[in-house]
């Protein structure tokens, strides 16, 4: 049998539900059975969460990936130590800040190092994150920061629909100035490359527009689709990929959820978000594509309003380590 691949696991914000959801899931049979993971947080706040939601868990800190063991109830961290004890649960924590950027660093070190094959992530606090000290929108734009890529796109991954964003964490105003057909384009061919990695052949796009029915004909906006979309779906059109566009987000998203689309292009963050919400968060799963490295994440937050309660609900991170799991390349033999 081929060695599984080895996912990095990054604990996410320690005040937050990653701690809980990461315990949960790496005592899955789901995921114990067909990867090995190695923790980068906080052995003690793991030990603290594996308590709360009343699970027995060895969890044993390693020096390194090769430290690793993957036995039955074995959770392996390589422990960075930066949590107090006494950490509150559910409260704006720049320590906590601060150390979750840390994970990610190491994180980002070890898969471009080729110590592990995936990386996948636990939800950070971009509040805690900027108060820590490291000014980053999110995880999508540290990680092209820390793996040197000038630039990558999200994409949401559900059983019924996949969506890839031309523009995330910024204003609507500002999205709508950022989009242009070169953006788009590069947008389109990511998404189109990460699908046929995925086993996608031949992939179906459809590109949503910017404004309401895709502009009808100018009746609405400044003509934003035939200047700033249409041309890039033309190039990618003329290249052999199969898309079309840009048309009304409403009806795009439906006929994807129907299975007419492999994959819907969203302009903006919301418009992306909220139909793949609607299926239920337990389902999502975040993909930055573009990164010389294979990242999945959770598609929420840190949810401090139910933090250390016991009560988060881990399926979308197991679903994020199977995907991992899925895209990870084969492990190198030393």
């Amino acid at each position: 049998m081929s060695t599984p691949p080895t996912i990095a696991v990054t604990m996410g914000d320690g005040a937050g539900i990653g701690p809980e959801i990461v315990v949960r899931a790496l005592l899955d049979p789901e995921v114990t059975d067909s990867a090995h993971c190695v923790v980068v947080g906080d052995a003690r706040r793991l030990r603290t969460a594996a308590g709360i939601v009343g699970l027995e868990a060895d969890v044993v800190a390693v020096d390194g990936v090769a430290d690793a063991e993957y036995t039955p109830g074995r959770i392996n961290v390589i422990d960075l130590g930066m949590l107090p004890e006494d950490l509150p649960f559910g409260q704006l924590s720049a320590v906590a800040g601060d150390a979750a950027y840390h994970y990610i660093r190491v994180a980002s070190e070890l898969a471009m190092a080729g110590d592990v094959q995936a990386i996948c992530t636990a939800p950070l606090n971009k509040e805690a994150l900027h108060a820590g000290g490291h000014v980053f929108p999110g995880h999508t734009e540290l990680l092209a920061k820390l793996t040197d890529t000038p630039e990558v796109s999200m994409m949401l991954s559900t059983p019924r629909v996949k969506v890839i964003h031309v523009t995330t964490h910024i204003g609507l105003i500002d999205a709508v100035a950022k989009i242009e057909p070169g953006l788009v384009e590069r947008t389109i061919r990511r998404g189109h490359r990460a699908l046929v990695d995925a086993g996608v052949s031949h992939p179906r796009i459809g590109v949503c527009g910017i404004n309401p029915h895709a502009g009808e004909n100018g009746l609405f906006g400044h003509g934003e689709e035939e200047s700033k979309v249409n041309p890039g779906v033309e190039v990618c059109r003329a290249d052999g990929i199969d898309v079309h566009g840009a048309l009304p987000a409403d009806t795009l998203f439906f006929l994807a959820g129907r299975g007419d689309y492999d994959l819907v292009v969203a302009m903006y963050h919301d418009q992306g978000h909220g139909p793949v919400k609607v299926l239920g968060l337990e389902a999502g799963v975040n993909v930055t594509v573009g990164l010389p490295v294979i990242r999945t994440s959770v598609d929420h937050g840190t949810a401090f309003d139910i933090a250390g309660k016991g009560i988060a609900d881990h399926r979308s991170m197991v679903e994020a380590l199977r995907l991992a799991r899925e895209m990870a390349p084969e492990p190198v033999a030393s």
